[in-house]
């Protein structure tokens, strides 16, 4: 009885858990759309996918599947405890809804200039970092991406001696990434300095209402 009782309670806290990990997922895409309308660069994972997109004549949206189910394929050899439903929904929807934003916003603003560039580029760091904050606080899977670096940082390899902590880590992998993705002919600029110097404080910030969402508690001012 009581552990029917534990059931009943859990099941709408999960059901919560993914209808904030799906809303972290498709805003990500509005947030993607208006960096990319900005025309200052976007974050690493972008950059490298833009790159890849610029020598494969596929559509953004199934390269980016593509992209992740081989890194899903690496992630399922190293450790299968990063991956969950969050991890799937990113994998599948992520690219499509970046490309269905993006192609929204060219429709509805045209070519826009500096000052409406500059705006894009705020509202895409907000934007992309509140969809963050969910997808994290639902705590039910990660993207391949973050899970090669939170992987390596577990294992603790050394270099020189040294063992490196995850934020080393993760800045190394996105220095690979953008620079594979700007070989590759995508956009680095202000915008891909901004979401790698800002994006970690602001997740934390906005983590502070989502964590208890997550949980079911209410906040009180």
């Amino acid at each position: 009885m009581i552990h029917a009782v534990n059931i009943r309670s859990r099941n709408p806290l999960i059901l919560r858990r993914a209808l904030m990990s799906a809303a972290g997922v498709l805003i990500t895409g509005v947030g993607i759309g208006f960096l990319k309308r900005a025309m200052f660069g976007v974050d690493p994972a972008q950059c490298y996918v833009n790159g890849l997109a610029n020598v494969i004549p596929i559509r953004y949206g199934t390269l980016y599947a593509l992209v992740n189910l081989v890194q899903l394929a690496a992630v399922l050899l190293m450790d299968r405890h990063y991956i969950g439903l969050g991890t799937l929904m990113n994998l599948f929807l992520l690219g499509y809804a970046i490309e269905f934003f993006e192609s929204e916003l060219t429709l509805l603003f045209g070519a826009p200039g500096l000052a409406l560039r500059l705006l894009f580029l705020a509202a895409g760091v907000v934007i992309l970092c509140a969809a963050a904050a969910l997808y994290f606080s639902a705590d039910m899977g990660v993207s391949t991406y973050d899970a090669i670096s939170l992987y390596i940082a577990r294992r603790n390899p050394s270099i020189f001696g040294r063992h490196l902590p995850y934020k080393a880590w993760r800045m190394l992998t996105d220095a690979i990434c953008v620079i594979t993705g700007v070989a590759l002919g995508a956009r680095a600029g202000l915008g891909t300095v901004i979401t790698a110097l800002f994006m970690g404080p602001l997740i934390s910030f906005f983590r502070r209402y989502t964590d208890p969402m997550a949980r079911g508690e209410i906040r009180r001012a």
